[in-house]
């Protein structure tokens, strides 16, 4: 059976995953190279955090002027090179078809959110609830992701000019728990 998954809660253990997962994951950031998943520039801070069920960040606004993350132009690519819309917190199942509000980052503030791919956001039967598909399993499927890439492109509106963000992450490594 797949797992479904109500919303992503971001795990604070040092290894992400369900405490019931027969297989744990470990993610490295590729481009921009990182080992402790950050990137910076004069605009922004990037802080990730890949799990099995969705990729977690936390952006951090360097100046004193506020910024947009577009969501309808920010896309994602998942492990087996799907690309396609990306879903975050907000977004549910009814709404997948209409556009996205972008979201304000105000001067020197933070954002935290997590994105998956929009396509595998998953009907609740009338719920409010953002259900959706785990970006990786982790049953005895999990092996075949070992060393797998997956992306995204954070669009943001900066100073009025839409400036891309892409961000590429690599399973290290799937390890029998």
């Amino acid at each position: 059976m797949t797992r479904v998954v109500a919303g992503a809660s971001d795990s604070v253990s040092v290894i992400p995953g369900s405490p019931d997962a027969l297989y744990l994951y470990r993610f490295r950031q590729v481009d921009p190279a990182s080992d402790r998943f950050v990137f910076q520039d004069r605009e922004v801070s990037f802080y990730f955090k890949p799990t099995p069920d969705a990729l977690h960040f936390q952006v951090e606004n360097r100046q004193n002027r506020p910024l947009w993350i577009v969501w309808d132009k920010s896309s994602f690519t998942d492990a087996n090179g799907a690309n396609g819309k990306l879903a975050h917190s907000t977004t549910r199942w009814v709404d997948r078809f209409k556009p996205q509000p972008d979201t304000q980052v105000p001067g020197l503030g933070r954002y935290s959110d997590y994105v998956l791919p929009l396509d595998y956001l998953l009907d609740p039967a009338g719920s409010d609830e953002q259900l959706h598909r785990p970006l990786f399993p982790e049953d005895q499927t999990a092996p075949q992701y070992a060393d797998k890439y997956f992306s995204v492109d954070l669009v943001m509106t900066v100073e009025e000019r839409p400036v891309t963000y892409p961000f590429r992450f690599r399973v290290a490594s799937v390890i029998p728990r």
